[in-house]
């Protein structure tokens, strides 16, 4: 599992706005009972849907497009497997994986 302790964001002194991002859709998901998905789309922008990884991309909600520096910088923050991350001030559990949707590779964050 990926903490504060193990990890590149151990050294920063405060929550890299990367993270923040992913707290933010982390949120979203955990109300919703669901995942963030987060595809590449372009060299410049990431969309990040929520919903059930397992389903089509029609059935994931509509999408926010993510600057490709965030969600790149998110994947150099995490790993794949268990992570904890500490956002400001607020501990979130998550695992993240990848898998294929329609055709094109996504990375999974779902709470744990």
């Amino acid at each position: 599992m990926t903490t504060a302790a193990g990890s590149a964001y151990a050294v920063r002194t405060s929550t890299p706005a990367s993270l923040r991002e992913l707290a933010n859709y982390l949120e979203l998901a955990l109300d919703a009972g669901q995942a963030v998905v987060v595809m590449r789309y372009g060299t410049d922008e990431r969309l990040v849907y929520i919903g059930n990884p397992g389903s089509s991309l029609d059935e994931l909600s509509s999408s926010d497009a993510l600057d490709a520096h965030l969600a790149d910088e998110m994947l150099v923050l995490t790993e794949p497997g268990l992570n904890r991350i500490t956002a400001d001030g607020q501990v979130y559990r998550f695992t993240r994986t990848h898998r294929y949707i329609a055709d094109r590779q996504a990375v999974i964050f779902a709470p744990a």
